[in-house]
């Protein structure tokens, strides 16, 4: 081998181009931080006081609010479910056990929509009862879908799959031994659940919550739906309302503040995770079967969040859809569609070699530098899509500015300026979704590298193979399927995605999200429901490679063995 290449493979520090690569693929999350944080030592001309001293309390409270009671409910239900798919075994469980992942398949704000319809007092469900009794408006009283508790519980039931996941995991990874053994001394299904099983899965548990918890704190349609003061909708209410961007920017460092703080309690379960050892050898939970009333109860427990989460409000969308007079192949619905499928794939394919480019250098470079910017660029999925949108525009605007005097000095009689190159166009849409969703590709390219043997590293390295041909002849034909899942999920997350679109896009582009907000912002439900309903069956493709990789357990990192099968 070549004395130079091997020179450059065995140091640490990655070649300057490399570096330069990395950093500027790192940059599209350090830029919005650093924005962030730079204006908290920045004056808001009287905007951020006003903002404290008025309706800064109520952002917090109801974010607390809301945070909490969403995180409970979707611990309870996640929880429950996976327990009952990895413990039992029932008429429809096998069916089930996919099932209970589609309703992540329905964005919150599209499930706020469809249930604002079906249960609001002009909606079926009071139009029924109503018919029922011969009662008039006052004579009962029905739950407000449009409150604080009707936003949690349209959010339990969209994000409630991101527990049952983790939970699902950790119920199925313990070992068939100790259920056993605390079945032999009495213990009965209850107290093994409680005192046994749940203790041990409480960390993969809890981290799965707080998942949920930042997806919470970022949501924005939902809320905005059912004009409820979050953060969230208080970042956008001081920036188009107030008109103070750096206020906005404040009031964004409070988001970025609590979902750090959620972060640090994660990577703290994470390393007690890690540290813990099982030194028992390990055997697939043998499922016990139930019948009778146990098995409908079984059965009820696993239908009804599926029921709640996608299919009433997939029944929903069918039947607006059905009923609102616009043509399934509609030019503007058609439009929004070309269009949120070109910066979709766009932003996908770049992720994805983003993904590739900082992971590569990782693993050919290992070193500080290539761990910090990796680390990095995985904080931007817990940067709510608002904190993105207001940051990313406020810089980018600052460089279109600038952009503008450097020509008008350079060229004063030329009678014009470049204008917004920047932030009027695509190209700060697709940064925007770089931001947001780099995290993705990260992590799941990073678990195909993990099962990558270091020993094909070495072979290319002594047939004097050079760092670009490794990547492409030896390290894409292994990660293809990773690769290829990566770019399905962010592509699909982007087709969902609602503030950065909102905040982000170039003037005249719809996109499916935003022209189903736009629609629904005006009750104009049955049109709204056209996109919508694109946007779930589009979210339905990543239930099934989340399937897939359950089991053949990918996210376990046990796998199938010859001798335990996985429970599907």
């Amino acid at each position: 081998m070549p004395s130079s290449v091997s020179g450059r493979f065995r140091r640490s520090f990655p070649p300057l181009p490399w570096t330069i690569a990395c950093v500027l693929a790192s940059s599209a999350v350090v830029a919005p931080l650093a924005v962030v944080l730079g204006s908290i030592f920045d004056g808001s001309g009287g905007a951020w006081p006003h903002v404290r001293e008025h309706t800064l309390g109520e952002y917090a409270a109801n974010t607390a609010a809301l945070v909490a009671v969403v995180g409970l409910g979707t611990l309870a239900v996640g929880c429950t479910t996976a327990w009952v798919v990895t413990a039992y075994r029932f008429p429809g469980r096998g069916v089930l056990s996919w099932m209970l992942l589609l309703p992540i398949a329905v964005p919150g704000y599209i499930g706020a929509y469809m249930l604002t319809d079906l249960l609001q007092f002009s909606g079926p469900v009071q139009t029924t009862i109503r018919g029922w009794f011969g009662w008039q408006a006052g004579d009962y009283w029905f739950p407000p879908i449009r409150s604080l508790g009707g936003a949690a519980f349209v959010l339990v039931f969209s994000l409630y799959p991101y527990v049952y996941i983790a939970a699902r995991i950790a119920f199925g990874s313990q070992s068939r031994s100790i259920s056993e053994a605390a079945r032999t001394l009495g213990v009965g299904p209850l107290a093994r659940f409680a005192r046994l099983s749940f203790p041990i899965a409480r960390p993969a548990v809890i981290a799965g919550v707080m998942l949920v918890v930042m997806e919470t704190l970022a949501d924005y349609g939902t809320v905005d739906y059912f004009a409820i003061d979050t953060l969230a909708t208080g970042v956008y209410r001081v920036w188009y309302g107030v008109g103070s961007q750096t206020a906005a920017l404040q009031l964004s460092a409070l988001l970025v503040s609590a979902s750090a703080f959620v972060i640090l309690i994660e990577r703290r379960i994470h390393r007690s995770r890690s540290k813990r050892t099982d030194t028992a050898r390990f055997s697939a939970p043998r499922p016990v079967a139930l019948t009778g009333r146990r098995s409908a109860g079984a059965l009820a427990i696993c239908v009804l969040p599926v029921l709640i989460g996608f299919a009433i409000p997939l029944v929903q969308l069918i039947r607006l859809s059905a009923s609102s007079g616009v043509a399934p192949l509609d030019a503007r619905l058609r439009h929004a569609g070309f269009n949120s499928a070109g910066v979709g794939s766009v932003a996908a394919c770049v992720a994805v070699l983003l993904a590739l480019l900082l992971l590569f250098a990782a693993r050919t470079w290992p070193g500080r530098l290539t761990r910090t910017l990796i680390g990095v660029s995985r904080l931007g999925y817990a940067i709510p899509g608002t904190v993105v949108a207001v940051a990313l525009m406020g810089l980018l605007a600052d460089l279109d500015h600038g952009l503008n005097a450097a020509w008008t000095s350079l060229r004063p009689d030329a009678g014009w300026a470049p204008g917004l190159l920047l932030s009027g166009s695509l190209f700060a849409l697709l940064l925007g979704y770089q931001t947001r969703f780099l995290a993705l590709p990260l992590g799941v390219i990073q678990g195909g590298y993990d099962r990558l043997p270091k020993n094909t590293d070495r072979a290319a390295r002594t047939l004097g193979a050079r760092p670009l041909p490794v990547l492409a002849r030896v390290h894409l034909p292994a990660l293809r399927f990773a690769v290829l899942s990566a770019g399905v999920l962010v592509f699909v997350d982007v087709i969902k995605e609602l503030p950065v679109t909102l905040g982000m896009r170039p003037a005249n582009f719809d996109t499916l999200a935003a022209r189903a907000y736009r629609l629904a912002s005006d009750e104009r439900l049955a049109e709204a429901a056209g996109p919508s309903l694109v946007i779930v069956l589009v979210g339905v493709v990543p239930v099934w490679f989340i399937h897939t990789m359950l089991g053949s357990g990918l996210f376990s990192g046990r796998g199938p063995r010859p001798s335990e099968g996985t429970e599907a």
